[in-house]
């Protein structure tokens, strides 16, 4: 790779050099030299990394981008010591050079795995962020207890001066009562709080290089933002070079100094980023731009996907004609859901109507805890509502869901099916892909074993996946095609109405284009109706062509597609799309003014308008053409249009 400029991956590339210049190499913290990595199974090797080269600079940031599968992950683990057991690397060098100590480097690749050597360099100069925090978190530990653990591993301290560390780095990190949340649990902490956990964890030390994996993927985009501007701020403070492992195309733009983009353990395509965004050349990242939703595509523009689905339709499942006037599929009420005891209770769903219309997507977006995924299980009566109502009509006459009978429910389920946010935790590993596809029909008591063998194949071909699968568990797919499971497990039981929850949040974006295509293929071809649950407003504006926005279980402002993102009115609606990170170097985030202090859903954050001292005077102000907002019921739609 060269120091300037982009590389295009040759066919050929000389064994442990990159075409960096000596005084360039000199201001490397890590260099990796045509390395090459495989796995042993079943007593045969299965190269995964297939001589890649890269080098990250002390004080810059270096994006590696690439899908699941690619090598991105496995690069991480073998510079931090942790690859599995049976990983081995063949050939090549990962050489790490500490700034703060003069001389030549150690070469990673050559260290024992369990010796002091790679254990003084893990957590003590190369800090890691894994992608998920709640799995890489201690449950049973608190907080400060596992900040202060890789504290006291690298620089013994007294156990009072360690906690006084330990606190000021979680202050550092963004934590607003350190001396509280020490003591506290990560199941206590939120998903962002839980991110800037891990990440006081890899900083505790003030390492030379930090190696962040997916730190945002799971995260809301006002929290990506927070998050993203706090590694800004402490890589300029530390001087730390960071690693950035991500396939968001979004946070590359807005992070990287150099980008190297890898696909199956092989670079396509290497330079600086106003290189990669500007002058792309491999067709591999033109693919992967063009498979990235963005706010100025055209009504009816398609995603590129990588490798496109095409959906054939099976002829057991109904086309659903769409007239003139039809009442709405859906209506939704006064929607009400709270928690906790009697005298504590916390209030998730507050006061909330909709309508879905037939044959239309309705996006709905928020941050996590805004009630989002609330409301779509009380749709689904998974959950019980307070107060409310919620009416289904699909022309044969209205259905009160929330008031059938155990026999009712049971009899109405097939006609609204949902279309869970983990394709991985949604799908039985005992059941075979043949088995999960019928087990509603069988639950429903519908057609005969030879006839939901033949809806489940037909559903395979419909999502794109070939029908000799059926035997195979979840466990030997990918996360696109565990994806695509669920959705033909949606479609078994030929429903009216599919509740999307953050259906293709787990995914890479070029994964990601592949069932948005086939989502919408399937609504266009059978006349689906979609509810789509998203913290993504890029794929909502891709999907939806109404929108509605939540916070705090209220929605505060609900309306066509392009009234919300040309027109935003809500203070709230605006911090959301201010937060997008977008693949675009021209748009780049502000961070400065991106995220409110207080978080995008703190209404103190929000003009008097829309934050009325009084009680109950907050309704919803129609602003025409089907957009209203939510503010003091005594504004007009001028005051808030000027405000």
């Amino acid at each position: 790779m060269q120091d300037v400029g982009r590389a295009i991956r040759p066919e050929t590339r000389p064994p442990g050099t990159d075409g960096l210049r000596t005084d360039v190499l000199r201001t490397d913290v890590l260099r990796i030299e045509d390395l090459h990595l495989s796995f042993a199974t079943h007593g045969q090797l299965t190269e995964v990394v297939k001589g890649i080269s890269l080098r990250v600079p002390a004080g810059k940031t270096v994006a590696l981008v690439g899908e699941s599968g690619s090598g991105k992950t496995v690069i991480s683990q073998a510079v931090m010591g942790l690859l599995p057991r049976n990983g081995v690397i063949e050939a090549g060098r990962i050489l790490f050079a500490d700034p703060a100590k003069a001389g030549a480097g150690v070469d990673i690749a050559t260290l024992p795995r369990d010796g002091r050597a790679i254990r003084k360099l893990r957590g003590g100069r190369i800090g890691m962020i894994f992608q998920e925090p709640m799995s890489s978190l201690s449950p049973v530990h608190t907080i400060g207890n596992q900040i202060e653990e890789a504290l006291q591993l690298h620089q013994r301290k007294p156990r009072r001066e360690a906690r006084r560390v330990t606190e000021h780095m979680l202050g550092l990190v963004g934590f607003r009562d350190p001396h509280r949340s020490y003591d506290q649990y990560p199941f206590e902490l939120s998903g962002g709080l839980r991110q800037r956990a891990m990440l006081a964890m890899a900083l505790i030390c003030q390492p030379a290089l930090l190696i962040a994996d997916e730190p945002t993927t799971a995260l809301d985009v006002t929290i990506q933002a927070q998050v993203l501007k706090l590694m800004k701020q402490l890589q300029a403070e530390m001087g730390m070079a960071i690693l950035l492992i991500t396939h968001d195309l979004g946070v590359v733009a807005n992070m990287a100094d150099e980008v190297v983009v890898v696909y199956r353990g092989q670079v396509m395509e290497a330079g600086t980023v106003d290189d990669v965004f500007r002058r792309p050349q491999h067709p591999y990242l033109k693919a992967l731009l063009k498979a990235s939703p963005d706010f100025d595509m055209k009504p009816g523009e398609r995603l590129v996907a990588l490798r496109e689905v095409a959906p054939v339709l099976p002829q057991s499942l109904a086309r659903r004609e769409i007239t003139a006037n039809t009442p709405p599929l859906l209506s939704v009420r006064n929607l009400r859901k709270s928690y906790g005891a009697k005298n504590n209770r916390v209030v998730a769903v507050e006061d909330v109507s909709f309508d879905v219309a037939r044959g239309q997507c309705l996006g709905l977006v928020g941050e996590s805890g805004s009630g989002k995924t609330t409301v779509g299980h009380m749709l689904m009566r998974s959950r019980s509502a307070d107060a409310g109502s919620v009416v289904f009509n699909d022309g044969t006459g209205p259905v009160d869901v929330l008031a059938l009978g155990e026999a009712q429910l049971r009899a109405f389920r097939p006609r609204m099916q949902m279309i869970f946010q983990d394709p991985v935790s949604s799908l039985s590993p005992r059941m075979t892909v043949l088995d999960i596809i019928r087990e509603p029909m069988i639950i429903q008591n519908r057609l005969s074993d030879t006839e939901q063998k033949r809806r489940a194949m037909e559903l395979m071909e419909c999502v794109g996946l070939d029908p000799r699968f059926l035997s195979r568990y979840p466990h030997s797919f990918s996360g696109g095609q565990r994806q695509r499971i669920g959705i033909a497990r949606a479609l078994a039981l030929n429903p009216d109405l599919i509740i999307c929850d953050e259906p293709v949040s787990a995914l890479d974006v070029s994964v990601q284009a592949q069932v948005l295509n086939l989502l919408k293929d399937l609504q266009s071809s059978l006349g689906l109706t979609y509810f789509f649950i998203s913290h993504n407003l890029a794929v909502v504006h891709y999907m939806a062509a109404r929108i509605a926005v939540m916070a705090r279980g209220r929605l505060v402002e609900i309306g066509p597609r392009e009234a919300i993102f040309t027109r935003p009115a809500h203070p709230y609606t605006r911090t959301l799309l201010k937060a997008v990170p977008l693949p675009d170097l021209d748009r780049r985030l502000d961070f400065a003014s991106c995220v409110p202090t207080g978080g995008a859903s703190d209404p103190a954050s929000w003009p008097e308008e829309f934050r009325p001292a009084a009680p109950g005077r907050l309704g919803l102000i129609d602003l025409g053409g089907g957009h209203c907002v939510l503010a003091d019921a005594g504004c007009t739609a001028r005051d808030l249009t000027a405000a």
